[in-house]
């Protein structure tokens, strides 16, 4: 998973970093195939606002959350793309072909089938 965080009018610390990193581990943890996260962070005055474009095979899923406090708006974000990544994956799951065992006949061996040619 690639992880790029942007800062808008603001720094990104080590320490809002780590949080983001451990807070999206939940999502890699519900679904394997994240290729590509961008997280972008801005704040206006009191307004903090994240948003996260995931790039997940065969969609591109996009979320944003706003809140006063930055830690409560990751916190927000992550819990919207969480529930945008399960609902993608049981859309992938449920196009899939079905799991249970098929049963072939074998081909019926004739009376005579049997036997070896001498």
């Amino acid at each position: 998973m690639n992880l790029n965080l942007t800062g808008v009018h603001m720094d990104i610390t080590p320490a809002i970093r780590a949080y983001v990193l451990a807070k999206l581990s939940r999502v890699t943890r519900h679904f394997d195939h994240v290729i590509d996260v961008n997280v972008v962070m801005s704040v206006t005055k009191l307004r903090q606002k994240i948003e996260a474009n995931v790039h997940v095979r065969g969609r591109e899923i996009h979320v944003q959350a706003i809140e006063p406090d930055l830690y409560a708006a990751i916190d927000m974000l992550v819990d919207k793309l969480d529930r945008q990544v399960l609902r993608h994956k049981e859309k992938t799951t449920a196009h899939r072909a079905d799991r249970t065992t098929i049963e072939r006949s074998l081909p019926s061996s004739e009376p005579g089938a049997d036997k070896t040619v001498q």
